[in-house]
């Protein structure tokens, strides 16, 4: 993974919301900004790859899956600035609803754990306003 801290545009990433058995798919972030937080799974794209893309090949890598990307459920702004007002991350992020095809849950490069969380119950994870939301929409639209 390279360094994403300090950029000079955004970057561009996916994350998946994946439901197996009624309870949704969260990792537990290796690497920063979220390091040690529990999130949804997906990453950075890489050049050349579409979206749908890179979400399949980010959840193969990070949770061991294989998808069928769904519906964009929410496009939204990731900023995160130093204590001098300067831009030390920035993501602009595209979730998905997905659907398992295959494979078996697991925690792979970015993922220190992986948690099947009853979207019911989520306060344990602590996890982010934005992520808390887009796992409500995406059940909507199941």
């Amino acid at each position: 993974m390279s360094d994403r801290r300090y950029p000079a545009r955004p970057t561009v990433g996916v994350a998946g919301v994946v439901f197996i058995d009624q309870q949704v798919v969260l990792v537990r972030r290796r690497h920063p900004p979220l390091a040690g937080r529990w999130s949804l799974p997906g990453g950075a794209l890489e050049l050349g790859e579409t979206l749908h893309e890179g979400l399949q090949r980010e959840l193969r890598e990070e949770i061991g899956l294989q998808t069928r990307v769904g519906p964009l459920i929410d496009l939204l702004d990731r900023i995160t600035r130093d204590s001098d007002g300067r831009v030390r991350y920035h993501y602009v992020l595209a979730d998905f609803l997905c659907h398992r095809v295959s494979g078996t849950l697991k925690p792979g490069s970015d993922a220190d754990t992986v948690a099947l969380a009853d979207p019911d119950d989520l306060g344990s994870y602590e996890l982010t306003d934005e992520a808390q939301t887009v796992i409500a929409s995406a059940r909507r639209l199941r």
